[in-house]
């Protein structure tokens, strides 16, 4: 089981620098992929941000938006964000000098809460933390 972080799953569906290795490595996957709820929020912020910014039309982010609902609905596993998460994320938060931004820390309590052994993300503050909660990080 593969943990997806918002990164990843961005850059997937949204011509960015990194796009080509991660459909590269995202077609060769033969792990179950599993995110938790904030990937929904995270995902359009995401995409709102792009939108507002003039990197995204809103054609395009309509576009992407439902090939994001496609990836959810056929294969990607959606897992609900419990309170015990919300509480672990902020100690990791808490934690000052691991860097952690919120979004990043529930990712995180999340993927230990269902016993990931993966982390697939492109974010290496995200990446160290990972690797520091004995989670291996997939090479994109």
């Amino acid at each position: 089981m593969i943990y997806l972080d918002t990164s990843v799953a961005v850059t997937l569906l949204v011509p960015e620098p990194k796009t080509a290795d991660v459909k590269a490595w995202f077609a060769g996957l033969s792990d179950i992929l599993v995110s938790g709820d904030w990937l929904l929020t995270e995902f359009e912020s995401a995409i709102s941000i792009k939108v507002r910014s003039g990197e995204l039309s809103e054609a395009s982010a309509k576009a992407v938006r439902k090939e994001f609902g496609k990836l959810t609905a056929s294969g990607l596993r959606i897992v609900p964000v419990s309170r015990a998460v919300f509480r672990d994320a902020a100690g990791m938060a808490q934690q000052h000098t691991h860097r952690l931004r919120a979004g990043d820390a529930l990712h995180l309590a999340v993927a230990k809460e269902i016993g990931a052994k993966s982390i697939a993300t492109l974010d290496s503050v995200m990446s160290s933390n990972a690797k520091r909660l004995k989670m291996n990080v997939e090479a994109i």
